[in-house]
């Protein structure tokens, strides 16, 4: 499977600060201080729907953490993947009728010109799950040869009491966790599981459903968290430094993947820190594929809406945080890239360089982007009130903000 190519990225004068973000593991900030390659994976679509505006945020955030990275100096190994095989996906196709590889394929497709048109820099290795599925298998008979995976009526479940660090990613008591496996994709009511939280490895083939060869597992499809497991320490390895995906994923796809990476390896952590995007609702409730109250990128951008526009109004809002998509979010974001836009084209304006600087701050105190933002809006005003007299501001202005927020003035 292929990204989507990379828009350039304009060097700055200077370096930037190494990031501090917030890691859900420890409930906390923590420096993260990579070596010359940072290493980042964040979970990517199940693609049965278009991007929709809570996907267009989470992106957004790890975009960001590229960015900063870059400004360092540091070349970033980012690795993200497609579940192009999933539940979800199987039920769309047989709701519409219609072939689910060519509707896995058809949203991929839309999802790479979404996030062109948004500017977010592409992973270096982008993985869909029926193509990981050979390195899949092998590591689904490790852990039933380390004890750590038993069998259920065919079906292969991992054991979460097999790790002595499970429950260390998202910190929640058992009866949290319960509630939210039944919620998110899991099974904690099927009888004959050691425990009611144990996450399903490898699904036995069922009739009517894809399913491919998986050794002495038998034929089936691969369990959600396995999935990403294998591509990340195909990719990245071990002690990578970021994992990175909304907050619905803390529990239990990031947990469980953690627990599976560090029983297979032997190592603890999987990753560094463990950083996860706030969600985006609509009409009061969080954008749900399966509520159907969606805001997509597709759409606005079919509307005309500008995506440098789109891309603002995400920024507004702190990468933790949940908020609510609203016309008058786009109209401020509207309106302030036209702000900007004007401010840049002028021949001339105050000095831009410790604006660079309040951006650079800002991004590497845990990606505070409204804080950036505000620290622009305030050049603008400046330079509609009292102008200046430095030729370089204008181009450094417009550099700084495509270079670190991503957004083309």
């Amino acid at each position: 499977m292929h990204a989507w190519p990379a828009s350039e990225v304009p060097a700055l004068p200077g370096q930037g600060r190494d990031l501090r973000i917030h890691d859900t593991a420890t409930g906390g900030l923590v420096t993260l201080d990579p070596g010359p390659v940072a290493r980042i994976y964040v979970c990517g679509i199940t693609p049965y729907d278009a991007t929709h505006m809570g996907h267009a945020a989470t992106y957004n955030a790890f975009d960001l953490v590229q960015r900063v990275w870059l400004d360092t100096k540091r070349q970033v190994h980012y690795v993200q993947n497609v579940t192009d095989v999933d539940d979800p996906l199987l039920e769309r196709a047989q709701r519409d009728d219609v072939d689910w590889v060519a509707l896995a394929e058809k949203e991929t497709a839309l999802f790479r010109e979404d996030m062109i048109a948004l500017r977010m820099l592409p992973p270096r290795h982008y993985i869909g799950a029926v193509e990981a599925i050979p390195g899949i298998v092998p590591l689904v008979e490790r852990l039933r040869e380390l004890g750590a995976a038993y069998e259920l009526d065919g079906d292969v479940y991992f054991s979460v009491e097999s790790d002595p660090h499970f429950g260390q990613v998202s910190r929640l008591d058992a009866a949290a966790m319960r509630l939210l496996s039944a919620e998110r994709g899991g099974d904690p009511d099927r009888p004959g599981k050691k425990n009611p939280l144990d996450p399903m490895l490898w699904m036995a083939a069922r009739e009517g459903e894809p399913s491919w060869d998986g050794g002495s597992l038998g034929r089936g499809r691969p369990g959600w968290h396995i999935e990403c497991v294998a591509i990340a320490l195909d990719h990245l390895g071990m002690g990578f430094d970021v994992q990175g995906g909304g907050s619905d994923l803390a529990f239990p796809h990031h947990e469980m993947g953690a627990s599976h990476a560090q029983v297979l390896t032997g190592e603890f952590p999987m990753a560094k820190a463990y950083v996860h995007a706030g969600m985006v609702a609509l009409h009061g409730e969080k954008m749900s594929k399966s509520k159907g109250n969606l805001v997509f990128v597709s759409q606005l951008r079919r509307d005309g809406v500008d995506p440098a526009a789109i891309r603002l109004a995400l920024l507004a809002h702190h990468y933790r945080a949940d908020w609510e998509w609203t016309d008058q979010v786009l109209a401020d974001a509207q309106a302030r890239l036209g702000r900007w836009r004007a401010a840049v084209s002028r021949p001339d304006g105050p000095s831009a360089d410790a604006l660079v600087e309040e951006i650079r701050a800002a991004l590497a105190t845990d990606l505070d982007a409204p804080a950036a933002l505000a620290a622009v809006d305030r050049w603008a005003q400046l330079q509609d009130t009292q102008g200046g007299t430095d030729t370089a501001a204008p181009g450094v202005v417009s550099r700084a903000v495509d270079a670190l927020l991503g957004v083309a003035l």
